[in-house]
């Protein structure tokens, strides 16, 4: 791929991914979009009725948007750990492929500018 169409590219995914999130909203307007949560303690309670749940939450958050910010940081915090990984094994490999042929390095070292 090209340097020059690399942009143009970046905007068409950012535009993609925001017409996936925003698009269910508009094309399903009477929907209730509900957790895995609920949806599993309803199949839980039509199976057996008698159902006790085997432990309790430590902490019960105050409010449903608490709990999706809690939901959201975890997320966040473990793609950042998940990225993390990748470029650490990205570099070690990359480190270990210029110590074995350096020639690959020195030219690699030309488009490292972006």
């Amino acid at each position: 791929m090209s340097r020059k169409n690399q942009p143009w590219n970046n905007w068409v995914l950012i535009v993609a991914v925001v017409i996936l999130a925003i698009a269910p909203l508009f094309l399903v307007r009477e929907a209730e979009f509900g957790g895995a949560d609920g949806e599993a303690e309803a199949a839980i309670q039509e199976i057996n009725p008698n159902y006790q749940p085997w432990f309790s939450p430590l902490v019960e958050p105050a409010s449903g948007e608490i709990e999706s910010l809690l939901f959201a940081l975890q997320a966040g915090l473990g793609a950042g750990v998940i990225g993390y990984v990748i470029g650490l094994y990205r570099g070690r490999h990359e480190r270990q492929a210029s110590q074995h042929h350096p020639e690959v390095s020195q030219s690699r070292s030309e488009f490292k500018d972006y």
